[in-house]
């Protein structure tokens, strides 16, 4: 009797229950933030004149939230809030360092660091804008591998300072496109292992350049800051085509969690250096804590997990440090204390409701509250005057952005309960924060302290390392 074909048999439906019993893989995790967005900026808040076919597909096929929020104005503070899953201001880190020592404090983990422990391979294409000193190099951060620059501006077109790793490049031919390269060969290359990629472009930020082809297909646009920034924006959205293309052919898509965000709004305000952006229907700029300096595009998608739709609660820029930890099977000890929180669930429908009970924000003596619809905000009054001088901060305002979405009336005299409601949650969020690092003049204009914040004198805070 040949026994052979019964023994293969036997063999097979062995390896196929071992199959069925091994767990699953665990999902790759992609952020891709952009710089100075305009919020109108992208096909799916209405732009008309810039084509983001990508940018939308990616919208269509995920979760596009209506009231997605960064923490801070600022590129810098931003993406310490992103990669703690803190509100920056925690630990310090409430302006834009501006070099030496300065930069995200040793002390505090990263998103990468969490990731890498639990087994993720890690890498970081495009700006850090978080420390330039070694033992705050990404590499230092949980990040495997590095392609980028370290400041927070550079040139599209020179290599100098861009590094691969800690090892200078010597060409490039336009950053946005080598980001893109980079970011699919990581996909590519890592394809038989769960991984994390921070694509962290520098478009559209300054300086506006451009390559021809793209220019050329604005070419009735008449102004022309306005047309370098179409044609930079594009060229983004292609290379995050090209990023779910590789997705995509490598056949990852359905185990990848995605998001898209602005790092804050378009600097459209006179006393910040433009860009072209726009953010209507928003008033304000980046800078500001206004609308229009931290409500930003904002796009979580999960092919195959998530259900594509709109998500109107607030949500914020800490979430996806939460959320990213819960896809991957990370457990977030109460000793991290984080302040974002998993969305997974919100977005499945297994929980209903608001994920915060009010989002806050402090930038020197702007500050402002978001607790349902009302919102209280102090912001920087360039932004009412467009005077490009040194202007004080407004008095706390009081606005409904359901109402009113562009914050133009203010209800503070009509609710003066909801004033003292809103204050009083503002003042004990403030308690747990400490004291700004650095900053506080220069750029910063509006300066570190406020003379009503209530928080407690702190001892100086140190640098960990530094």
């Amino acid at each position: 009797m040949n026994c052979k074909p019964l023994l293969f048999i036997m063999i097979a439906a062995s390896l196929s229950e071992a199959h069925a019993a091994d767990p699953p893989r665990r999902p790759n995790i992609l952020i891709i933030l952009g710089d100075d967005m305009g919020y109108a900026d992208v096909g799916f808040h209405g732009a008309q004149d810039i084509p983001t076919p990508h940018l939308d597909a990616l919208a269509a096929d995920g979760v596009k939230f209506t009231n997605g929020y960064v923490t801070g104005p600022y590129c810098s503070p931003t993406r310490a809030g992103l990669l703690t899953g803190r509100y920056q201001n925690r630990f310090g880190h409430e302006f834009n360092p501006s070099g030496g020592v300065q930069g995200l404090p040793v002390r505090e983990k990263t998103l990468a660091d969490r990731l890498q422990a639990a087994g993720y391979k890690t890498g970081l294409v495009g700006k850090w804008h978080l420390g330039n000193l070694s033992e705050m190099h990404p590499q230092r951060r949980g990040f495997d591998e590095f392609f980028g620059f370290l400041g927070g501006a550079h040139s599209y077109t020179a290599a100098g300072g861009i590094l691969r790793g800690t090892e200078p490049v010597t060409e490039v031919d336009y950053t946005t496109d080598a980001f893109g390269r980079e970011a699919v060969s990581f996909i590519e290359r890592n394809r038989d292992q769960p991984w994390f990629l921070f694509l962290s472009f520098n478009a559209v930020h300054t300086p506006m350049q451009a390559t021809d082809d793209r220019l050329s297909k604005f070419a009735d646009v008449a102004d022309t800051r306005r047309r370098t920034y179409n044609a930079m924006m594009l060229a983004m959205d292609e290379a995050i085509g090209s990023v779910r293309a590789a997705l995509s052919k490598t056949g990852q898509s359905e185990n990848t969690l995605i998001a898209f965000l602005s790092d804050n709004g378009g600097p459209t305000m006179v006393g910040v250096t433009v860009n072209g952006s726009r953010n209507e229907p928003l008033r304000g700029s980046k800078r500001t804590t206004l609308e229009g300096g931290v409500r930003v595009p904002f796009v979580v998608a999960w092919p195959g997990t998530l259900q594509p739709g709109v998500f109107d609660q607030p949500v914020i820029q800490l979430d996806l440090h939460a959320t990213a930890l819960a896809a991957a099977g990370v457990n977030a000890p109460p000793d991290w204390k984080i302040d974002g929180v998993n969305l997974l669930p919100f977005l499945s429908g297994e929980k209903r409701g608001a994920p915060h009970d009010a989002l806050y924000w402090r930038f020197g003596q702007q500050m402002a509250v978001r607790s349902g619809d009302w919102k209280l905000v102090r912001y920087d009054s360039n932004a009412d005057t467009q005077t490009g001088g040194s202007q004080p901060v407004t008095a706390a305002k009081l606005y409904n952005l359901a109402r009113d979405i562009h914050e133009d009336h203010d209800l503070a005299s009509a609710h003066p309960d909801k004033v003292q409601e809103l204050q009083a949650k503002w003042n004990a969020w403030d308690e747990h924060n400490v004291a700004p690092l650095w900053g506080g003049r220069g750029g910063d204009r509006v300066g570190a302290e406020s003379g009503k914040r209530p928080t407690k004198k702190k001892k100086k805070q140190v640098i960990d390392g530094v």
